[in-house]
């Protein structure tokens, strides 16, 4: 396990507030409305493929991976 500089902390902090303020569709066919989410973890894909081994890149999907678990788990909460 990697562990964070004082620079890749905020980083990540700040990051994950940005990714909690996007938003996720509430509908059953994933084509309709927009999945905030989906479209920044493709912009990091193609980010990382130009730019391959970058820390940044790194934070970023597991920061997404976060998100997505935490909302996931909001939803099963609030049922």
């Amino acid at each position: 396990m990697v562990v964070d500089t004082p620079e890749e902390k905020d980083f990540r902090e700040r990051y994950a507030a940005e990714l909690r303020k996007k938003k996720v569709a509430n509908s059953v066919n994933p084509n309709f409305g927009r999945n905030e989410l989906l479209e920044e973890k493709e912009r990091v894909k193609r980010q990382e493929q130009m730019t391959p081994g970058r820390r940044g890149e790194q934070i970023k999907y597991e920061e997404i991976d976060k998100e997505i678990l935490r909302r996931i788990n909001s939803a099963q909460r609030s049922q």
